[in-house]
């Protein structure tokens, strides 16, 4: 190996190692953020997640980022994970999304999550105009740059006909957990 190709490696090497770094956290993308409200979400008694919605604009602004973090409280497969996503996606969206583009979702929500235990925490960045970030405890995990995406799939939690109004509100902050 030359030494101009051997350097090159390394370069490359340090560049992602430095723009891994960058995105080390998901606070690097909502500097000074706070947070907005929590929840928990229980299905037939048994604690799910616990729900926390972070953003620097209170109340949460539609144009402004925000993150969303759900710590675990069981063990759920990636697949159970991202089925239910793409239900719930299928459901708020109807006919305005296409069978393509929920398909292409389904492969980037594979790639964002992980099959969870108790104590994992996900946490999911929106961008608007941009896309999602998703991280696995502080590290990245997967960005879909693709802003309709964003915004369907954080609707899940966000839109007004969410499955779990009181969850909405509580991390809306307009009721306590």
């Amino acid at each position: 190996m030359n030494r101009s190709g051997s350097r090159f490696r390394r370069s490359l090497w340090l560049l992602a190692l430095i723009g891994t770094h960058a995105l080390a956290n998901w606070q690097d993308a909502l500097p000074g953020a706070h947070i907005v409200g929590a929840g928990e979400f229980r299905v037939f008694g048994f604690d799910v997640y616990n729900a926390r919605l972070w953003s620097v604009a209170r109340p949460l602004a539609p144009d402004q980022p925000f993150a969303l973090e759900l710590i675990y409280q069981r063990s759920i497969s990636r697949d159970d994970l991202v089925k239910a996503s793409v239900d719930e996606i299928k459901r708020l969206s109807g006919t305005s999304v296409s069978a393509e583009q929920l398909a292409g979702w389904q492969t980037q929500m594979q790639q964002s999550f992980v099959d969870v235990q108790a104590g994992t925490r996900i946490t999911g960045v929106y961008l608007p105009g941009q896309g999602a970030r998703f991280f696995v405890g502080q590290q990245l995990q997967h960005e879909v740059k693709d802003p309709q995406f964003a915004r369907a799939f954080f609707d899940i939690w966000l839109d007004p006909r969410t499955r779990n109004p009181e969850l909405r509100q509580q991390l809306l902050g307009t009721t306590k957990p």
